[in-house]
């Protein structure tokens, strides 16, 4: 279970949690522009934006949880788990795999007006990478800043839904999850008028919000984070918009004992990412480390071929002040 979120200030953020019981060994991994990626129908795609973001490699593939291009396009892939549909290879459409999605859309396109039409001709096919790693149940969130757009492969077919709130997170379909909306438009931030004919007393601050969703589920926490970024305030400086992300999604994290999966295993915010879309800075943190790590992708070699890769700092790291 997965969050995913945008942000604007004088920059262009985006994104996620990502929460699971285990991790397969995540690293912020930079693909050049001249990484060949060879797709499984589509063929080779030899040059093509650079992107960086959370994979998984496997034979060093870079499998993207979630990714920004050069261009300042965003995408992340969240657990879609019953609801998603992928299709056998079909004449006529652009037959992707599921784990070739990200790339394939940050690849080749700047902004979410080019992938809209770059969509028109996608076929989602229902081929894993391997035996060992079978197809992950997924639908995405696409962002740029000026709009963002959620995907969902389902069996009526590829669903793009406006995101006008800039947040997803699991089931149900985000047109529902949209719809639950409704039920809090009387949420606000600041304190709630009597409209009784008895007198009563807001007895504390922040009342205003009271009935906000404080669970786990999905649907709770879309509603939380919804909230949260679009009553967030924040200055405009690199440090402040940063800080303000992670406190955004901070509102969604997961703690170990809270979501039992059972045999002992529980499902946490294994990290949190963070990306400033202009400037090609991808920052991170992890369930053991809360101190903010950055890998710029503009101090790679984005003209090269090979992945640079960076194992995450999962460690606490605490600063003494007295030595």
């Amino acid at each position: 279970m997965c969050t995913a979120a945008t942000y604007k200030t004088k920059d262009f953020y985006f994104g996620r949690t990502l929460d699971y019981e285990f991790s397969y060994g995540d690293e912020v991994t930079v693909t050049p522009r001249n990484y060949p990626f060879e797709f499984r129908v589509m063929g080779p795609m030899r040059r093509h934006y650079a992107m960086i973001g959370m994979a998984y490699v496997a034979g060093n593939v870079p499998l993207y949880y979630d990714a920004m291009n050069e261009k300042g396009l965003g995408m992340a892939g969240l657990n879609f788990v019953g609801n998603a549909h992928y299709e056998k290879r079909a004449a006529g459409k652009d037959n992707v795999a599921q784990f070739e999605f990200i790339p394939w859309v940050l690849g080749q396109c700047a902004s979410v007006a080019e992938a809209r039409t770059l969509l028109e001709r996608i076929n989602l096919i229902d081929e894993p990478f391997s035996e060992q790693l079978p197809l992950a149940q997924l639908h995405w969130l696409i962002a740029d800043k000026d709009e963002a757009i959620t995907v969902e492969a389902v069996r009526e077919g590829i669903k793009i839904y406006d995101n006008p709130v800039g947040v997803m997170t699991n089931n149900p379909p985000f047109d529902q999850q949209m719809f639950a909306l409704n039920n809090y438009m009387h949420l606000s931030p600041r304190q709630p008028e009597n409209c009784w004919s008895v007198p009563l007393t807001a007895y504390s601050r922040g009342m205003g919000a009271l009935g906000l969703p404080g669970d786990l589920s999905s649907q709770s926490r879309f509603v939380r984070v919804a909230y949260t970024k679009m009553h967030a305030v924040s200055g405009d400086s690199e440090m402040e918009s940063v800080s303000q992300f992670f406190h955004i999604l901070g509102s969604v994290d997961q703690q170990r004992g809270c979501c039992d999966v059972g045999e002992g295993k529980y499902e946490i915010t294994l990290y949190t990412s963070c990306c400033n879309a202009q400037k090609g800075i991808y920052y991170y943190t992890t369930y053991e480390n809360h101190q903010i790590t950055a890998v710029d992708m503009h101090k790679e070699d984005l003209d090269g071929s090979e992945l640079a890769r960076y194992p995450l700092i999962t460690g606490e790291q605490i600063r003494w002040q007295n030595g």
